[in-house]
């Protein structure tokens, strides 16, 4: 067989091996599934399109109330519509991440409207690919990557926390990216960094409140091709589906790991960290090349 030949859902199969090995996925059971989230309220950012869209209808169709969040108004109620016509029960927030006072508002509107949050997802994000010589003058790539991707999460939880502390119960899901446990690849200085920003303040938290009950989830996202990774040509690289990567979710949700990430990442983490000088020499011929 033509190992370029594409398959069924249009990837390459010796892609879609690659992807197998490197990143296994984990699917609950529907059983499971539905016992972890029937009549619970789960929360999701970006949940307009992709990973977002993908988790928040699979947790509605195992019995979640999903509350979405996304700055589209229009996305979210096709999103809520396509729920409702599963049986699932969907509310819509248009929110933009980027305003601390809106968010501040989504989280008191919600608690106030449902009463809890028994699932937060993280799931919005922005990601950014430039180099450092044309980023000079666009101080703003930073500023929103920071905004999306690490101020707009913690001011969100500093109104939920409190909550979730009170009742003794919660389960925060955050999704990161396998980056953050990598060595700092050129181009990408601001979204590794707002993404690490949040990695480290998520896990520096969950050491104060697991006392009260409430759990975290890192998940250390391979590459998923979706629209956000779009701009950058990923085509030849392994990575995930969106259905994939929403049964990541549905894992974190259902069995409340620690964290999920790639099966090789802990050893690579470590010889990076006994190499540093020579994986940062690696680095800077890579970005001369």
């Amino acid at each position: 067989m033509n190992e370029t030949r594409p398959t069924s859902n249009g990837r390459p199969l010796a892609e879609r091996v690659a992807s197998r090995l490197l990143y296994p996925t984990s699917r609950p059971r529907e059983k499971s599934l539905r016992e972890a989230v029937a009549g619970r309220i789960v929360l999701v950012t970006g949940a307009s399109h992709g990973i977002g869209k993908a988790s928040a209808k699979k947790l509605a169709a195992a019995g979640a109330r999903v509350l979405l969040v996304a700055r589209s108004r229009d996305a979210l109620a096709q999103v809520a519509a396509e729920i409702a016509e599963q049986g699932g029960a969907a509310h819509v927030y248009p929110t933009d991440m980027t305003d601390m006072d809106a968010v501040e508002r989504l989280g008191r509107t919600v608690l106030a409207e449902h009463g809890r949050i028994d699932v937060l997802i993280n799931n919005a994000g922005k990601s950014i690919r430039r180099s450092i010589d044309q980023s000079y003058d666009r101080f703003h790539d930073f500023t929103r990557t920071i905004d999306v991707n690490y101020l707009g999460p913690v001011r969100l939880l500093l109104v939920v926390l409190p909550h979730m502390r009170e009742r003794r119960q919660g389960h925060i899901v955050n999704m990161s990216t396998w980056g953050v446990l990598m060595p700092p690849a050129p181009r990408w200085s601001a979204y590794g960094a707002s993404k690490a920003a949040f990695d480290v303040w998520l896990r520096s938290v969950a050491s104060e409140i697991s006392a009260d009950g409430v759990t975290t989830t890192s998940i250390y996202m391979p590459l998923v091709h979706t629209r956000m990774s779009a701009p950058t040509d990923f085509s030849r690289v392994p990575g995930l589906t969106v259905d994939e990567a929403s049964d990541l979710v549905c894992h974190a949700v259902t069995a409340k790991p620690r964290e999920i990430a790639p099966w090789w990442s802990a050893p690579v983490q470590a010889w990076t960290d006994l190499t540093r000088n020579q994986a940062q020499r690696f680095m800077e011929r890579a970005f001369r090349r």
